[in-house]
């Protein structure tokens, strides 16, 4: 057998424990026929001879005459072949036994079986409004709909699609999830056989005390000759015990993580705009409220002037009107500082210039939509975070078995097919041809307790992702409470303030008419001014607390609402 051949099997020849089938015999003969050939300078047609079939002047292997001529068949090249010996049948039976034993242990696995854990006590009810719960099945990845067109707002869908289709963060999460699925193709390959074609040309120069493979004994003589060659070489792992199962059950579940994740990123950002969104448009809300408050108050200062300059007044309340002014333009800074951080926040989110990004000035004045109380228990299992916390777990669990399939053996199926010669002219000719199949077992027997921790390392990672899990299903459960409470409360805040405002307007109606019949100072008018402008703008931002209680609300609940889902309007 030549070096090339004697290189692409080296790997199965330093094996503790290996099988080789009925072509290595072939092999051999091969190998013998060709160094008779090289010490006696037969023929090429002889040299072919040997190498294929039996014939009348052909030596066996042993330098004897084959004395009975076989049945010869012309296939592949115009080759001659002889039949098949009774040696041959029998090591094709075992090999054909002895691969058939292999496939079918194919089948085995080894390593525990996902079963996924028990989250939390699950509730009957809620604590602030009454559902009905069920176990969930996770199933983030599905289609969440455009949530954010309940609240009617035109300029919100346009920046929701911008975002959507601009937003870095999202065009991660979604590179992040073709890797995983680039992973998760890189282990599915594991299953199939690898196959490499490779080409050299090497001049060489035997040694002559090299050793005769027969005799054990010096060549005495050497050789110096070119050796061309075009090899296939194939290598294909058996899957016994289930390790490359397991890798792609780890990988399928991290693609699902990572989908899962992509629509945990998803609901975040638009979430997240619809929350700045109504903010801002409660920011110009309040700026409304300080403008046309402002050309109140100078008015009513412009009065107190003229009043003081007939001698109805005096200095104090011109003093106290032009405090009250001078208070309320002092307040509209601070107000539009935060409007432009909060704009600058959505220019960013839809992946946008801050510098080119601008939104015109429009008060929120609608109401928000209250979420029926009587929420599905299913939207709890659409919520994207506890879906990926769970995919994650079912990932940890097969690398458990990835893990423990490391302590059995790995077993191997190899080949090589190609040509070979000593003339380029001569390489894409029949008699240039070879080949060799085998098999190869692979036992650990020691390794310093490599396997061992890495298999406690798999098992210690899995605990931490069901502790993870359990930790998210928690949280999920605790937000879902405290924006259902949001809602409740703030809409009871919200209707208390309306009614407290009411009051304070007519208060301060009554302290500018007896103002002007001077039966008072300025100084109850001043404070009833204070006092109601005060409660419109607790009520201003309670009505965009109340828009942005209602986004998280959604947002806890898997952000799942449909335009059809019933919703109240008040």
């Amino acid at each position: 057998m030549t070096s090339l051949v004697r290189s692409a099997l080296k790997v199965q020849m330093e094996a503790s424990f290996s099988f080789r089938l009925f072509a290595l015999g072939r092999l051999r003969r091969s190998e013998q026929s060709l160094s008779n050939a090289r010490a006696h300078d037969y023929d090429k047609d002889q040299v072919f001879q040997r190498r294929f079939f039996y014939c009348p002047d052909t030596r066996d292997r042993f330098g004897g005459k084959v004395k009975e001529k076989k049945a010869e068949l012309t296939g592949w090249l115009g080759m001659k072949y002889r039949f098949p010996s009774p040696v041959d049948i029998k090591l094709l039976i075992c090999s054909t036994l002895f691969l058939s034993l292999l496939i079918f242990a194919s089948g085995c696995a080894v390593g525990p079986n996902y079963v996924r854990p028990e989250a939390t006590e699950i509730p009957a009810n809620y604590q602030v409004i009454p559902s009905e719960w069920k176990v969930a099945t996770p199933s983030a990845n599905l289609p969440m709909g455009k949530w954010w067109r309940i609240f009617g707002d035109s300029v919100l869908n346009d920046l929701e699609e911008e975002a959507l289709a601009a937003n870095q963060n999202l065009k991660a999460s979604a590179a992040r999830y073709e890797q995983a699925r680039a992973q998760a193709n890189v282990a599915l390959s594991g299953l199939f056989p690898k196959i490499v074609v490779g080409a050299s040309d090497t001049r060489q120069h035997d040694s002559q005390n090299r050793p005769n493979s027969s005799t054990g004994k010096p060549f005495g003589s050497s050789y110096t000759y070119n050796n061309f060659a075009v090899p296939f070489n194939l290598n294909w792992e058996l899957d016994l015990w289930g390790r490359v199962r397991s890798q792609i059950e780890a990988a399928r579940a991290s693609v699902e993580a990572s989908a899962d994740e992509l629509e945990s990123v998803r609901l975040e950002i638009t979430s997240e705009i619809a929350a700045d969104y109504f903010t801002l448009r409660a920011l110009d809300a309040d700026k409304q409220l300080l403008d046309s408050t402002i050309q109140v108050y100078r008015r009513a200062l412009e009065l107190v002037r003229n009043r003081r300059a007939g001698g109805l007044a005096s200095d104090l309340d011109v003093a106290q009107a032009e405090t009250v002014l001078r208070t309320a333009e002092a307040q509209i800074p601070a107000d539009e500082l935060q409007r432009q951080k909060f704009q600058d926040a959505l220019a960013v989110l839809t992946g946008k210039n801050a510098s080119l990004f601008h939104l015109t000035e429009e008060p929120l004045h609608t109401e928000p939509p209250v979420i029926p109380p009587g929420l599905p228990s299913d939207l709890l299992e659409r919520r994207p975070d506890i879906a990926a916390a769970e995919r994650r777990m079912a990932s940890a669990n097969a690398n458990i078995g990835v893990a423990t399939a490391a302590f059995f053996p790995t077993v191997s199926l190899g080949g090589m097919a190609g040509l070979q010669s000593t003339n380029s002219a001569t390489l894409f000719s029949a008699p240039s041809g070879l080949w060799a199949v085998g098999a190869s077992l692979f036992q650990p027997l020691f390794e310093g307790g490599k396997l061992n921790a890495e298999l406690n390392l798999a098992k210690g990672r899995y605990a931490e992702t069901v502790a993870g899990y359990r930790e998210t299903v928690l949280m999920a459960f605790a937000e879902v409470e405290d924006n259902l409470a949001a809602q409740r409360f703030l809409d009871k805040e919200y209707h208390a303030s309306k009614y407290a405002l009411e009051s304070a307007s007519k208060q301060l109606e009554i302290a500018r008419n007896k103002y002007y019949y001077g039966l008072v100072t300025y100084i109850n008018v001043s404070s009833a001014e204070a006092t109601a402008l005060e409660l419109q703008r607790v009520v201003n931002r309670l009505r965009g607390e109340r828009f942005i209680a209602a986004v998280a609300l959604i947002k806890s609940l898997g952000g799942s609402w449909q335009i059809s889902d019933s919703v109240e309007l008040r």
